[in-house]
C-alpha cells in the first residue's frame, strides 16, 4: 500500500461513513422517539435506489403498486378504529394521503418513466413513492403496539424486515441495478481523482443534517419530537400526541433512507436485499452513541466506513465480519458505564 492507495481507500471510507451516519441518525431518531430499533431502515435505502433505477430505465417501479396496497390497508385500519370510537373526524384526511395520493402517483408513474424526464424530477418522484411508506408502516405495524416493550418492538421490526425484503424481491426481482450519476465528471485533488458524485453525496448529507438541525431547533414539530424523546409520558401530559410524533419520525426515517439509497446507487449495484447490510452498518454506528447520541454515532459511522474500506484492501473476505465484530467491544464498553433507567424516566 502506498499513499495513493491509502487516499483512495480513505475517500471510499469517508463516502461510506457519511451514508452510515445518515442511517445512524435515522435509527437514533426512531429509537429515542418511539423506542423502536428499526431494523427495516435499510429497506428504505433499497426501495429508494431501485425506484429511481426503474424510472431511469423507463419502467414503472414496484413501489408504486406497493404504496397503493399499503394505503388501502391504512384506510381499512383507520375505518375500523373510527367504527370502534364512533368518530369519523379526520378520516377524510386519511383517505387523502393514504389512498388518493398513492393512486395519483400510480397514474403518473408512466409519465415519470418517460424518455425525456430530467433525472432531478425522477428523484423527486421516487421520493414521493417511498416516503409515505414510513408513516404507513408505523400506522399498520407499530401504532397498535406502541406501549409494548422494546424487546417486542424489536421482534416486530425483524418481522417487518423479512416482509419488506420479500416484497422487494417480488416487485424488483433478483437483478441488481444502478442509477445514473447525479453529476458527471471528476476533480483531481493531489494524486487522487474525486468523482463529482462524491461531492454531491457529501454536500447532500451536510444539507440534510443541517436541515434536520434547523427542524429540531426552530420548529414546533421538532420541539414536540424532542420532548417525546426526553419523556413520552410528560409529552402526553402537555398535549403532545405520541402517535403524531411516531408518524413524523417514521416519515423522516423514510426520507433519510430513500435519499441515501439514491445517492449511493450510482456508485454501487443495488439488489433487493442490499439495504439490509447497509442498514446494519448504520446500526453499528448508532450503537457507538448508545442509540441516543447522534454526534457520537456520526463519529462512529465515519470510523466504520474507514475501517470497512481498509479492511476490504487487507482482508477482503472478512471485511463484513470485521465491521460487525465491532458491536461486541462497543456493547461491553457501554455496559460498564451505563445506568439503568425505567423507560419513562
Amino acid at each position: 500500500m502506498d499513499l495513493t492507495v491509502a487516499l483512495i481507500l480513505l475517500q471510499d471510507g469517508i463516502l461510506n461513513g457519511t451514508i452510515y451516519a445518515l442511517l445512524g441518525l435515522a435509527l437514533v431518531l426512531v429509537f429515542v422517539v418511539t423506542r423502536v430499533i428499526f431494523i427495516p431502515q435499510g429497506e428504505f435505502v433499497t426501495f429508494g435506489a431501485l425506484s429511481l433505477a426503474f424510472l431511469a430505465n423507463g419502467r414503472v417501479p414496484g413501489t408504486a403498486y406497493l404504496l397503493v396496497l399499503l394505503g388501502v390497508l391504512v384506510c381499512l385500519a383507520e375505518a375500523v378504529s373510527c367504527v370502534r370510537a364512533r368518530q369519523w373526524r379526520g378520516y377524510g384526511r386519511t383517505l387523502g394521503w393514504a389512498l388518493a395520493l398513492p393512486l395519483a402517483l400510480l397514474a403518473l408513474a408512466p409519465l415519470a418513466a418517460g424518455p425525456d424526464v430530467p433525472l432531478a424530477l425522477r428523484v423527486l418522484f421516487a421520493l414521493a413513492l417511498v416516503v409515505p411508506m414510513g408513516p404507513m408502516i408505523y400506522r399498520l405495524v407499530y401504532q397498535p403496539v406502541e406501549q409494548a416493550s422494546v424487546l417486542v418492538l424489536l421482534i416486530i421490526s425483524v418481522a417487518v424486515h423479512f416482509a419488506l425484503t420479500g416484497l422487494g424481491l417480488l416487485f424488483f426481482g433478483a437483478e441488481g441495478w444502478r442509477t445514473p450519476a447525479l453529476v458527471e465528471g471528476s476533480v483531481q485533488i493531489g494524486p487522487v481523482a474525486w468523482t463529482a458524485q462524491t461531492f454531491v453525496v457529501l454536500a447532500s448529507c451536510a444539507v440534510l443534517m443541517g436541515g434536520l438541525w434547523l427542524f429540531f431547533s426552530r420548529t414546533l414539530y421538532g420541539s414536540a419530537l424532542r420532548a417525546t424523546a426526553v419523556n413520552r409520558r410528560g409529552a402526553r401530559l402537555v398535549g403532545i400526541s405520541t402517535r403524531v410524533a411516531g408518524s413524523l419520525t417514521f416519515t423522516l426515517a423514510a426520507i433519510i433512507g430513500a435519499l441515501s439509497g439514491m445517492l449511493i446507487a450510482a456508485m454501487t449495484t443495488i439488489y433487493y436485499d442490499t439495504g439490509f447490510l447497509i442498514g446494519l452498518k448504520g446500526f453499528v454506528a448508532a450503537i457507538f452513541g448508545g442509540l441516543v447520541s447522534y454526534p457520537v454515532a456520526a463519529v462512529g459511522a465515519l470510523f466504520v466506513g474507514i475501517l470497512e474500506a481498509f479492511a476490504s484492501f487487507w482482508a477482503s473476505p472478512f471485511k463484513e465480519a470485521i465491521v460487525f465484530t465491532l458491536i461486541i467491544p462497543i456493547l461491553m464498553w457501554r455496559s460498564f458505564g451505563s445506568v439503568h433507567l425505567d423507560e419513562e424516566d
